[in-house]
């Protein structure tokens, strides 16, 4: 079923179930004010007559005495009275003869005056009200005809039921237009977002706005759209990219194989180098293609954030390297505990004491981190980089021009880049004072503890990009 028809529907039930109520509880209401006044004059009439009166001296307000029924003639509140003896004996006082039942005994054999019974009898082709008093010495028994009373209800559930069955009709045309108001926009949504996707164009806009709740959801998906076209244009840019930066060092496997073929008229020093490159080049084509898988899978936020010490995870990136490359590394930080992902701080961490390790290639020279609140950086003493080069250096596959003939893939600030925005923050360079460069990237997550979110650092010019 359509939402639009379920609408329908729903207003539809809800005016059926309120209509039943409304005119049940009205019927019953009229039904029971209309039999009481009907019991009250046979009771003020009976209470009469047992005090000695007469018909007419207790019956001087008791409601139409004119027919409601559309027939016409005169119809007095009390038709028939009819004594009654302790042994059964009937008398009747005026009207007709009223049949006498074993309620009428027991109410005249009663001997307790005042006690009553009411009751709905048929006598005849007329249904009539009959009200049997005890009196202490038998029983007075009166009736009033109710067929006049029984048209008057039979009228009023005719008419209760025609405007009932107005208002549901009424409520399901309410309920189509309101249904069609709620809907329109919703239909046009879907359409839109089934054209996205039976044609996979990620560039249809939402036709729908406003504040409201379709209109939030229409720009949610408007804005969903948006991230996927730029998901798909990176990953568009990342296959381009990485098609071009892997035919290097698959050039150069192939032409080391094609030497290969002539190994054995190779010197011992030429084969040594031959063995020695085709191992760089496959380590290099090796890292490469690791962190082409890290880039495209995206796989950092799986990890849940959790509270990581900066001064501790620096301090393990830092040993490990030193194992690595045999380098001093000095790491200057006091505790500061964030809310991060460990993993991702980590590989982010190892890829700026890579980077700071291979352009600075004076064995001498120790690399520095320095963890300073929510910012992290590697400090080194190489050459730098040119101005016109510092802008793209966090781009990926972007190798400075004097970094063109060294290792890498050029992914390795690239990633740096996207943990510290996967962390709320950014990656900076600047140059080093004395000489070298300085990178980093400072994290803005909400500090654990005391930890204040760290200032901005002032941006600047000189890094190493590979």
């Amino acid at each position: 079923m359509s939402l639009r028809r379920t609408f329908i529907v729903a207003f539809a039930a809800v005016a059926v179930v309120v209509a039943a109520l409304v005119g049940a509880a009205s019927f019953a209401a009229t039904a029971h004010n209309l039999t009481s006044e009907v019991d009250d004059s046979l009771t003020q009439a009976a209470a009469t007559l047992a005090a000695g009166g007469t018909l007419e001296q207790g019956l001087p307000d008791l409601g139409d005495q004119h027919d409601r029924g559309g027939r016409g003639g005169f119809h007095p509140p009390v038709q028939s009275v009819q004594l009654l003896t302790p042994a059964g004996a009937a008398t009747v006082v005026t009207g007709t003869a009223l049949p006498v039942t074993a309620d009428d005994l027991t109410m005249a054999t009663a001997g307790t005056p005042g006690v009553r019974i009411l009751q709905d009898r048929t006598i005849g082709p007329d249904d009539y009200r009959v009200l049997t008093l005890s009196t202490g010495t038998g029983a007075i028994m009166v009736c009033r005809d109710i067929d006049v009373l029984n048209q008057i209800l039979a009228d009023l559930a005719m008419q209760i039921g025609g405007i009932g069955l107005g208002v549901v009709v009424a409520a399901a045309l309410a309920g189509w237009w309101l249904a069609r108001r709620l809907t329109h926009r919703l239909l046009r949504l879907t359409d839109a977002a089934e054209q996205v996707s039976a044609t996979g164009r990620l560039d249809v806009a939402m036709p729908v706005h406003g504040s409201d709740e379709v209109g939030r959801l229409s720009a949610t998906l408007d804005g969903m759209l948006g991230e996927l076209a730029r998901s798909r244009d990176d990953q568009q840019r990342l296959v381009q990219d990485a098609g071009h930066e892997l035919r290097t060092p698959l050039t150069s496997l192939r032409t080391n194989i094609s030497v290969m073929r002539r190994y054995a008229e190779l010197t011992p020093e030429a084969r040594r180098g031959l063995l020695d490159d085709l191992d760089g080049e496959t380590r290099e084509l090796t890292s490469m293609v690791n962190e082409l898988v890290e880039l495209a899978t995206d796989r950092r936020t799986d990890e849940e954030p959790q509270p990581v010490d900066l001064a501790e995870l620096a301090e393990h990136s830092a040993a490990r390297a030193r194992r690595r490359s045999s380098r001093t590394i000095t790491v200057h930080a006091e505790p500061a505990v964030v809310i991060g992902r460990r993993a991702a701080l980590d590989r982010a961490i190892t890829n700026l004491l890579e980077n700071a390790i291979k352009f600075d290639a004076v064995a001498d020279h120790p690399v520095e981190v320095h963890v300073d609140g929510a910012r992290i950086e590697v400090r080194d003493r190489g050459p730098g980089i040119a101005p016109d080069d510092a802008p793209h250096v966090f781009d990926r596959f972007y190798r400075a021009t004097t970094a063109r003939s060294s290792p890498g893939s050029g992914l390795g600030l690239a990633i740096v880049r996207d943990i510290a925005r996967l962390h709320g923050g950014r990656p900076y360079l600047a140059d080093r004072l004395g000489g070298g460069a300085v990178i980093g990237f400072t994290l803005y997550s909400e500090p654990a503890g005391e930890l204040a979110p760290s200032r901005r650092p002032a941006g600047g010019a000189g890094t190493h990009p590979g």
